[in-house]
């Protein structure tokens, strides 16, 4: 995918009103005065009366100086701070708007700022901490500062002291510190206090999800906040409807004079997503299924906190993930902050996220990033030049034994000209850092945005899968599809490729699942979009397990908001969508989640395994598809449940169920196979060989086309003249010193000879390069693919090979030619398999030939002359498929299938 969502922001107003800090609302900064021609109160940044926080100079300043902080040292007792003066001309609130620095990251900045908090006069401090949206939409200002709309505050008429403080640190560009930019801000007075939030329950505690159990204890009240004290009683009539529309719940609240809030008791509700309306304002709040789902579940949920959550926020957002049924976070933190100088390491801030997720039973998933500016150089780039760095790291991250930890994040699609043998090569040196500190550490291939593209292909022909734990991939619809969009076949491409690849024993993790939907700067989605976006999670989750997937990760969790598309599961005020309540009610009735069968007819419906002898189908109508019911399968009555986990009633076996685009959820009690297994990567321990890690290296001026958000089209090899020098990295990551030799292979006209004997001993934990020319030869195709490969051994051991892809450098693409194997004409009569392989360029490697039948190799032969490939079948009665895999000699592998049927004897 092309929209970066690995960056984000953060802010949010948590029960601003009630606290004496009321919600923005109202209209974007303008800089006029306020309502009804009042005066605006305009304080300086550098104005403080009290501060340990430094002033700086700046023409582009409105006073000429302002407030600045940014600091690696840790804060005072008191934590940094800055007191102002503000006479109010009378009592009542003021909206505070402030040009400062955001906390989140914005188009124009390239730092965020510190989240920040808020003491009026003699009051509590109360942390400012709005969603990702609000932050990423407020306006430039100057440089580095926005306009940021920071709430209400309740002042008293006369002289008040406001106080800003900063105590939580943040990811910068290359450390963690305090920054925090204050030009100067304003407050207005409020003409007629206005209605802030509606909450169930305290907002600081809990993002409005209840589920009626004993566990949990009794519903938490409706909460209906103002911006600031009423100066009379207001009455504020509000509705409460479901997910479908109906109103479940209606009413008038009171607000007496002098007050800010007011509690509601609600009635006792079914499991659902519901929305409260009153003075035109719309909050949100879930009330769970009963049964809990399993923990550690198949489930999990992107987060990335540092630009998504606020610090104030994180133990409500974790214990709401957990109630939905995530068994997992994926989240990360920046290697160039966690490593702002070589061996020197700093992860004590991302240390505390993980400890605030497993206090709350989930496990993290953590993510590499992109290397520090220090490790890289033009050529390497995003990668380190010297592998030994990221496995010093990894080694680094594993020793503080995480879950799992994925060795990056959609490399096939930045804007670098990195390319899959040099992505494989990091792949390798992280795993080994991995392994060797933490074996119980699961790790997990990188994500891969494009299901089969010629990276992942490429990466995968460098035999990056013996050093992973689980296959790793990433799964969207097209965004311009914004009705009810299809869901991709990324799930089953990837199943393929790891066949190919031989890497079955692998679990297929889907780190990465979720919607383009349109956003409005300063809007939600609209109700119609939420219902998108709830069926689309169920549909995509349930085809993704169909397909194969052993976890799969929603993106994201938190608000986000990325250049006019909105991800997440919760509003901008952090509060729960329908899709949150339609992931809480499949965690809940799926269970263990394991794949059955997908049943016949016109309904799309697929049973799964859900633990304790219940069989669950999960159920739904394709858009168009004209169908309206389907039938109950089995011999046993199912319940029937809604997408909100509501249950609808119970029917007969050979019962009718209504289908519409929302799935349904039927569960009976029955038989259930036992055989419904899922891969199990293990770790395999490493051989000595396999610990010699082979970089190619080439000069920036012969590196490959950038990769334009995965939009290059090939020839994407590198960029070679008629004779480029390059070089080979060896690298021993072994405890003893190893002696390598070197076979270096080029087709389609190219040769490669090496400078020296190509045989060279590795220190322990060293590095030697190996020099080496290519040449083009005259019927080198200019503008073509061609692969370049390189092989070793080490005592009598292959070594896994390096392979990458080479081009004459022309400004014209040329006709590509084939790089992996061509499998035609194949046939199977039911006693004998015939099939033609061939490979003009390689050729093709006998010895990596194969012929399964039914899942089960069999004996085949290959002639190498002809290229035929001849084996015995299985002569069993049924159905069977045959499946051929034949690598060439660039070890790119192709594969073939065809079924056959043996007709049963008549009796």
């Amino acid at each position: 995918m092309a929209v970066d969502r690995r960056t984000a922001v953060k802010v949010a107003a948590v029960g601003l009103g009630a606290l004496g800090l009321g919600g923005g609302g109202g209209g974007r900064w303008d800089g006029s005065g306020g309502p009804a021609g009042r005066s605006v109160i305009t304080v300086q940044g550098e104005a403080a009366v009290r501060t340990n926080i430094p002033r700086i100079r700046d023409r582009r300043a409105s006073g000429g100086a302002l407030l600045a902080l940014r600091t690696g040292l840790r804060p005072p007792a008191r934590g940094w701070y800055a007191t102002y003066v503000a006479e109010a001309p009378g009592e009542g609130p003021y909206r505070l708007e402030a040009v400062a620095t955001s906390p989140v990251e914005q188009p124009h900045t390239e730092e965020t700022g510190s989240y920040f908090g808020i003491v009026v006069n003699d009051g509590r401090r109360v942390a400012i901490a709005r969603s990702q949206p609000y932050w990423y939409e407020s306006v430039p200002a100057w440089g580095e500062l926005s306009r940021l709309e920071v709430g209400t505050v309740e002042l008293r008429e006369g002289r008040n002291t406001i106080t800003f403080t900063v105590d939580e640190p943040c990811v910068l560009a290359a450390s963690t510190g305090y920054r925090f930019l204050l030009d100067r801000f304003t407050l207005t007075p409020v003409a007629r206090v206005g209605l802030s939030g509606i909450h169930l329950g305290d907002p600081a505690d809990t993002i409005g999800v209840h589920r009626s159990d004993a566990r949990d204890g009794p519903a938490p009240e409706l909460r209906f906040v103002l911006e600031g004290r009423t100066p009379r009683t207001r009455r504020l009539p509000f509705t409460v409807t479901d997910y479908f529309g109906e109103r479940v719940a209606s009413g008038t609240v009171t607000v007496p004079a002098g007050r800010v809030a007011v509690s509601l008791a609600l009635p006792e509700l079914p499991p659902g997503h519901y929305r409260v309306t009153a003075a035109g304002l719309t909050g949100c709040f879930a009330v769970l299924p009963e049964r809990r789902p399993v923990e550690g579940g198949r489930f999990g949920v992107n987060a990335y906190v540092f630009s998504l959550v606020p610090p104030s926020r994180l133990d409500a957002f974790a214990s709401a993930m957990r109630d939905m049924g995530a068994g997992y976070v994926r989240d990360g933190m920046p290697w160039p902050a966690a490593e702002p100088h070589r061996g020197s390491y700093d992860i004590r801030l991302y240390e505390g996220v993980q400890r605030t997720f497993r206090a709350h039973g989930l496990a993290v998933l953590d993510v590499l990033t992109a290397a520090p500016e220090w490790a890289m150089t033009e050529a390497s780039l995003p990668l380190p030049a010297d592998l030994r760095d990221v496995y010093r790291y990894t080694a680094r991250l594993a020793a503080d034994s995480p879950d799992a930890i994925q060795l990056s994040n959609e490399p096939d699609v930045d804007r670098t000209s990195s390319t899959g043998e040099q992505h494989a090569a990091f792949v390798k040196a992280a795993a080994l850092g991995i392994r060797d500190t933490n074996g119980s550490t699961t790790v997990v291939l990188p994500g891969i945005a494009d299901a089969g593209s010629p990276f992942q292909m490429l990466m995968l022909e460098n035999e990056v899968t013996r050093y992973a734990d689980a296959w790793g991939f990433h799964g969207y619809p097209d965004p311009a599809d914004q009705d009810e969009p299809e869901v991709p076949g990324s799930a089953a491409v990837q199943r393929e490729l790891r066949r190919l690849h031989g890497a079955e024993a692998l679990p297929m993790w889907m780190t990465e699942c979720g919607v383009f939907l349109a956003a409005r700067p300063g809007s939600d989605l609209t109700p119609a979009q939420q219902a998108v976006q709830a069926r689309y999670l169920v549909r995509s989750t349930v085809l993704s397990l169909a397909a194969g997937t052993e976890r799969h990760f929603w993106f994201g969790a938190p608000p986000i908001h990325d250049e006019g598309v909105y991800f997440g599961l919760l509003s901008r005020e952090f509060q729960p969508w329908p899709a949150y309540s339609a992931h809480a009610a499949l965690a809940s009735l799926l269970g263990e989640a394991r794949f059955v069968e997908r049943l016949p007819g016109r309904a799309r419906a697929y049973a799964f395994a859900a633990g304790t002898g219940r069989r669950v189908t999960v159920a739904w109508a394709d858009p168009g598809s004209g169908v309206t019911e389907m039938v109950v399968p089995g011999r046993a009555p199912a319940e029937v449940y809604d997408i909100m986990g509501r249950r609808s009633g119970r029917v007969a076996a050979g019962g009718r169920v209504r289908m519409s685009a929302d799935p349904v959820y039927l569960v009976q009690d029955g038989a259930v196979p036992d055989d419904v297994a899922s891969p199990d990567g293990g770790a395999r321990p490493l051989s000595a060989a396999e610990r010699i890690v082979l970089a190619q290296r080439f000069d920036a001026a012969d590196s490959a086309p950038n990769k334009a958000d995965g939009d290059a089209r090939p020839p994407l090899g590198h960029r070679l003249r008629t004779r480029t020098r390059m070089s080979v990295d060896v690298y021993n990551f072994n405890d003893a010193p190893a002696t390598v030799t070197l076979t270096p292979r080029a087709f389609g006209g190219w040769t490669v000879r090496p400078d020296r004997r190509p045989q060279v001993t590795v220190p322990r934990m060293g590095r030697v390069s190996v020099d080496f020319t290519v040449v083009a030869g005259k019927q080198v195709r200019r503008g073509v693919d061609h692969p370049l490969v390189f092989e070793a051994v080490l005592d009598g051991h292959g070594v896994p090979p390096s392979v990458s892809r080479i081009q004459r450098r022309s400004r014209r693409r040329g006709r590509p030619v084939p790089l992996a194997p061509s499998i035609t004409g194949v046939t199977a009569d039911g006693e004998r398999l015939a099939a033609r392989i061939t490979d003009a360029l390689s050729g093709v490697d006998p010895a990596r030939v194969d012929v399964e039948v039914d899942g089960r190799r069999v004996p085949a032969r290959y002639d190498v002359a002809t290229g035929r490939l001849t084996a015995h079948l299985d002569r069993r009665p049924g159905r069977h498929e045959v499946w051929v895999r034949a690598y060439n000699r660039a070890h790119a592998p192709a594969q073939a299938s065809v079924t056959y049927e043996v007709p049963r004897r008549p009796r």
